[in-house]
């Protein structure tokens, strides 16, 4: 619905760091913006009295979210559309039926990536803005992926140093102070200033260089991979468990694949890696990041990773297929896994007793490895639950 006669004011979902480079390029281009507030329990209330039952976790996250901006006063939303058969592509489609049905009066503007790349992008920002300057847009596309490089940069530093500090916390305030300070800067100059401050404040924290870090590989659903909230801020409790975490999908990344052309990519890409490293135990894409999630196993185990925990939204049709060859890939590799699938009725404190006994169980694997142990044939345990994870998937020593 176009709408007639009224300011326009934009809004869309939050998904982890995602809002800073938009609102930038938003903002560039004359835009009115007006953010809910970043993911809660009131915006995940909110979307679960809407959704189906079915619908998975980030669905409900995006409808609760754009119920609290609506009700805080905007009127035009932004969503993307993406080909593949995960939901992902009918998301846009019942939301706003959603929505309308409830009353509210908003346009929604879709990305649609089976249209095209940049230039579908730009268009629809122009029309979210009502139109925009030519220099405008393109100050706000540079400033756009400018601030995602820079915020994915300080994230890798995060992780890093988090397992690593002498004082906790010290690590998660330099990356707050960073990620303020490139939200706040305005130009490209800017921006570099504030990460290259940041990364030498990063050196600066004291670390103890005596224990042994454990690294693990996150990977999974797009989404709960990236929305602190959504995976109970994952990255942090494994970091104080002296875990560093790695993890193949970046929004810097992800953004160049979905915005540039392939030859302007400097490497390759997260989804040629996949196709790369899941031929032997995936013939086909199914949708979603099925394909990615297997891959991102598969090559952490051939790089010496010492666990892989895959997070997935319960009834997620692409990660339940994930989910199924997990048990193959980790008996084939040798590499601990566990799959945690999360929806609105998972626990927090369940949440991390599991993770907490899947690291002992890495860090037990990773100290036979380094024994020499000889290598049993691998045994899966699979521990029924009575929340909304269906098992814990654990290769046993």
């Amino acid at each position: 619905m176009k709408l007639k006669g009224k300011k326009r004011i934009v809004s869309h979902p939050h998904m982890g760091n995602i809002s800073i480079p938009v609102r930038a390029m938003l903002e560039s281009m004359g835009a009115t913006l007006l953010l809910p507030p970043e993911n809660n329990k009131k915006a995940l209330s909110l979307g679960v009295r809407y959704s189906p039952e079915t619908m998975c976790l980030p669905y409900k996250m995006n409808l609760g979210n754009y119920v609290q901006a609506l009700e805080m006063g905007a009127n035009v939303l932004l969503m993307f559309r993406a080909p593949g058969s995960c939901r992902l592509g009918h998301y846009t489609t019942m939301a706003e039926s959603t929505l309308k049905e409830l009353g509210y009066d908003f346009e929604m503007v879709v990305f649609d990536f089976y249209r095209g790349k940049l230039l579908e992008v730009t268009n629809k920002f122009s029309i979210a803005c009502n139109g925009a300057s030519i220099p405008g847009t393109f100050h706000g596309i540079a400033l756009l992926l400018s601030k995602f490089r820079a915020l994915d940069a300080l994230e890798r530093k995060l992780f890093y140093y988090r397992p690593r500090e002498i004082k906790k916390g010290c690590a998660e305030a330099v990356y707050k102070q960073g990620r303020s300070g490139i939200d706040r800067a305005g130009s490209l100059s800017g921006i570099k200033r504030a990460l290259n401050h940041a990364l030498e404040k990063f050196e600066n924290i004291k670390t103890d260089s005596t224990g042994h870090i454990l690294k693990i590989l996150l990977t999974g659903e797009f989404f709960l991979l990236l929305d602190p909230f959504s995976n109970f801020d994952i990255e942090k409790e494994l970091g104080y468990l002296g875990v560093e975490i790695h993890r193949e999908v970046m929004l810097s990344e992800w953004i160049n694949v979905k915005l540039l052309p392939s030859w302007l990519h400097s490497s390759e890409c997260h989804t040629a890696r996949a196709l790369r490293f899941s031929g032997d135990y995936m013939k086909r894409i199914v949708g979603g990041d099925c394909t990615e999630s297997i891959a991102d196993t598969v090559s952490a185990a051939q790089n010496k990773f010492d666990g892989v925990i895959h997070l997935a939204p319960f009834n997620c049709n692409p990660e339940t297929v994930t989910q199924s060859v997990l048990p193959h890939i980790s008996r084939k590799e040798n590499i601990p896994v566990i799959s945690l699938m999360i929806d609105e009725m998972t626990g927090k404190a369940g949440f991390l007793t599991r993770l907490e006994a899947f690291v002992d169980l890495v860090r037990r694997h990773s100290r036979a490895k380094s024994l020499n142990f000889p290598a049993k044939t691998a045994r899966t345990a699979f521990l029924h639950l009575p929340d909304s994870s269906p098992e814990i998937l654990l290769n046993s020593l």
